[in-house]
């Protein structure tokens, strides 16, 4: 299981039919509702399409990301892709650090080297996401990815580390927490892994803004769940073939999660948010990144009814994340709650929206000693 380089570089002929498809868009009306009420605004995602069809530079941004050392290794029956850029100081400690649903490894392009300072960081492409997927592979939960990671961190000869994460990255990083202990240096989330349950009863007022919280989310922002965990191949069929729709999907997320005020580019710029819709256009892994999904839905929570996360945790809690649950709540789940940091501005996408303050935070939670 030797890693092999690994450089990434998509044909002329991919990015031709890229911009043909998307000169072919047929895009539906729009009800007489407000814009963004019931999705994607249609006149955002016409001006997104001309902007990625005549205006994006796809080779400025794949050399980018090409600056980074990148590798692939075989592990579990999948080529997993990888970023393992070695840190500067003396004894860098490993950082584990992982992206969610719908991002990639981009997200961390501007994160990565602020934290080389300190940290020799492994950046995998999750299982089944963008440059970690090949037609037929299987598919993995955030249990598998756990798995495959801990295997990674061992090909790499790092016995003990840190995790990092956010979205299913905090779910796998709790997993690790879980199943490998004595491995861990501990855990940084920018969300919380706890269970959601919206009928339980608030102990505080904190606890009852987060039911309320929990009660919207459960009714208005969840239907994305529903589908790509019941049915994710019905709905991959329609996004593997039409990049626009692709490009609806996500970009909603990236509007919907972020701290942007109702204008994705206030927080996140296009050439960002088109880098990583192309990585699941070109790498056709759209359909098997819901797959974490359905794996949740189908073979439930990854962490043990009753059973805590009991190494050395951080938290970062951005004031724009999707759900925010109080520390009365996590403290149920992880036992060793050691840094807990109230962030001014940024959502749900902390590593692209505000990279300097989360990176500040991870290296805060690990130099506290």
């Amino acid at each position: 299981m030797k890693p092999r380089p690994f450089s990434l570089q998509i044909s002329g002929a991919a990015i031709a039919d890229l911009r043909d498809r998307l000169a072919r868009t047929r895009f539906p009306d729009e009800p007489p509702l407000e814009p963004w009420a019931t999705g994607t605004s249609l006149s955002y995602l016409k001006d997104l399409i001309g902007y990625w069809r005549t205006g994006f530079d796809w080779r400025a941004q794949e050399a980018k990301l090409n600056r980074f050392r990148q590798y692939t290794v075989a592990i579990r029956g999948i080529e997993l892709h990888f970023i393992h850029e070695p840190g500067r100081a003396a004894k860098p400690m490993p950082l584990l650090l992982m992206h969610g649903w719908p991002g990639s490894v981009w997200e961390f392009h501007k994160l990565i080297p602020l934290l080389t300072e300190r940290f020799t960081v492994v950046a995998p492409s999750l299982p089944g996401f963008t440059l970690s997927f090949r037609p037929g592979q299987p598919r993995f939960g955030t249990v598998e990815m756990a798995e495959a990671f801990a295997e990674l961190m061992s090909v790499l000869g790092y016995g003990k580390f840190g995790a990092q994460g956010g979205d299913w990255g905090a779910s796998i990083a709790t997993r690790l927490g879980y199943a490998h202990p004595g491995r861990l240096a501990g855990i940084h989330l920018n969300l919380l892994s706890i269970r959601r349950d919206p009928n339980i009863t608030a102990a505080s007022p904190e606890e009852a803004a987060y039911l309320e919280q929990l009660r919207h989310f459960t009714k208005d922002e969840m239907g994305y769940q529903w589908i790509q965990g019941t049915r994710p191949q019905t709905l991959a069929y329609g996004l593997a073939d039409s990049p626009a729709g692709l490009a609806a999907w996500i970009a909603e997320k990236f509007r919907s999660w972020s701290d942007c005020g109702g204008v994705i580019e206030n927080a996140i710029s296009r050439d960002d948010l088109l880098t990583n819709i192309s990585l699941y256009w070109f790498s056709g892994a759209i359909g098997s990144s819901f797959w974490p999904y359905y794996a949740r839905m189908h073979q439930g929570w990854p962490i043990p009814e009753g059973k805590t996360i009991d190494v050395p945790m951080g938290y970062a809690d951005f004031p724009k994340e999707i759900l925010r649950p109080p520390r009365s709540l996590a403290e149920k789940t992880y036992t060793r709650i050691e840094r807990w940091t109230s962030m001014k501005e940024g959502g749900h996408f902390a590593a692209l929206e505000q990279p300097e303050v989360l990176a500040e935070d991870i290296k805060a939670f690990w130099l506290r000693d």
